[in-house]
């Protein structure tokens, strides 16, 4: 239950952020956020990528996910 909780503070935190650092809105930046592969490795828990800090998880999505960015 507290894994749960934590996980979506979490994931508020880092739409929040990755809305500010993108200048997006957020219902963008939650779109974006939960087509990304980052959202399908902390849901899992894998290598335990949600212990991570959010500011530093949403500069491995900008990094690694460039294709979310683009401009259609």
């Amino acid at each position: 239950m507290l894994e749960k909780a934590y996980k979506e503070r979490l994931e508020e935190k880092i739409i929040a952020y990755l809305a500010e650092c993108k200048k997006i809105d957020l219902l963008s930046a939650m779109d974006t956020y939960y087509h990304s592969t980052l959202a399908e490795r902390i849901e899992r828990g894998e290598y335990g990528i949600q212990y991570l800090d959010y500011k530093v998880l949403v500069q491995i999505l900008i990094e690694t996910e460039p294709r979310l960015f683009v401009s259609a």
